[in-house]
């Protein structure tokens, strides 16, 4: 991950993001076959009753839209490839493109595999606007996993969601606090969510149609057609109220990074190497979560998938990468892998914050400051600029 330098603090207005990926099985399904690029594309049943899945924007031009008939959507676009469903796979990229959104930020909030709410107001010092984290997000997922992203970037998460579907495909819209109304005036009735056909077509025969024709119209009157809590719903969403927080699919009992290699590792030094770069990704994922860790855990899987994990708890919690590292490395001295390893995993539990009160020998507090300069090189100019060396994980 990419970050800027610099300590920029102040208060973002707009820390919410909404990313959600853009035809995310077509583009899934164009990584493993580049032909299907540039052309129109759904995946989707291919019998008499198949049903439209996803499809490219290309599609979309002609018609083809999800939850259609693909006997409908081959009539609409004649030309149209239709790719069966791989649903592991698409399970396998999201949990990859989580993956980078965790990077930035604990706070993510999983709405389906392929769109998430993210709360970054906690990067604050680290970029100069939510923008740039957005700019970053997109980049990173582009580099990791291969796929385009949209992104809204908004004060709440109604408007965010909003943004990023006014930003399709593969781009980003930034709405400002102070314009959210006028954005959202400007929509029709229906973009709001909770305003299905029924609910759409009575607010039709009120004569609302747009969002400010809904803001405009009186509570009492709405309640009548479409019930008194949902009319009180839409008056708030309509006047750009929204309270709701971004809420963690769980809070967090670990941290963890781990990878499945594209050739299995074989040899100490390999595996050495391996396991010291995981510390460092480790390291800098608590770090940016303001987190310590008490517990390290090791796991290893072979290509047969067979998993052993070992663990250490310490006397007390780190984030230090020089500290995680000498202690993975005493696990995988005790795991000893006998044969080549498909996956290596790297875990930290126990966890507390990082400010608490705790007290730092001098060499552990000068190890911290070199770790702040090497984190702040990497953040800037990618993970591959400092790669970890012997000393990172020496005992002494």
């Amino acid at each position: 991950m990419s970050r800027l330098p610099g300590n920029f603090g102040g208060v973002w207005t707009e820390p919410i993001l909404h990313v959600d990926m853009d035809s995310f099985f077509v583009e899934v399904e164009r990584l493993d076959d580049p032909s299907l690029r540039g052309i129109p594309v759904a995946v989707g049943g291919t019998g008499p009753r198949g049903v439209i899945a996803s499809a490219s924007y290309e599609a979309r031009r002609f018609g083809v839209r999800s939850a259609q008939p693909t006997a409908i959507a081959l009539e609409l676009c004649p030309e149209l490839k239709v790719v069966p469903p791989s649903h592991g796979k698409y399970g396998e990229v999201s949990v990859r493109v989580f993956e980078v959104f965790r990077d930035f930020t604990p706070l993510v909030e999983g709405l389906s595999v392929d769109e998430a709410f993210l709360d970054v107001s906690g990067l604050r010092r680290h970029f100069p606007s939510p923008v740039e984290v957005a700019r970053a997000i997109r980049a990173e997922i582009r580099a990791r996993v291969g796929l385009p992203a949209s992104v809204g970037v908004a004060a709440s998460k109604l408007v965010a969601k909003l943004a990023s579907q006014a930003a399709k495909p593969d781009g980003i819209r930034h709405i400002p606090a102070s314009e959210q109304i006028e954005f959202l005036h400007a929509l029709p009735a229906k973009a709001l969510p909770g305003v299905g056909p029924a609910t759409a077509a009575a607010l039709e025969r009120l004569g609302v149609e747009s969002v400010a024709d809904l803001a405009a119209t009186p509570e009492r009157a709405l309640a009548a057609s479409v019930g008194p809590a949902m009319a009180h719903q839409l008056v708030e969403l309509a006047n750009g109220f929204d309270r709701r927080e971004v809420e963690p699919d769980h809070k967090a009992k670990s941290v963890s990074v781990e990878e499945t290699y594209d050739t299995d590792l074989a040899g100490k030094e390999v595996l050495v190497a391996a396991v010291a770069d995981h510390a460092l990704r480790l390291a800098h994922r608590m770090r940016r979560a303001g987190l310590v860790g008490r517990t390290v855990t090791l796991k290893v899987r072979y290509e047969d998938f067979e998993t052993l994990t070992r663990s250490r708890t310490l006397s007390a919690p780190t984030n230090s990468a020089r500290q995680i590292s000498a202690v993975a490395r005493a696990l995988l001295d005790e795991l000893a892998p006998t044969r080549p390893v498909r996956l290596i995993g790297l875990g930290a539990s126990s966890l507390e914050q990082a400010d608490a009160p705790r007290q730092l020998g001098f060499e552990e507090d000068g190890w911290s400051k070199v770790e702040d300069v090497v984190f702040e090189v990497r953040e800037r100019y990618g993970e591959g600029a400092i790669r970890p060396g012997g000393g990172m994980g020496d005992r002494g």
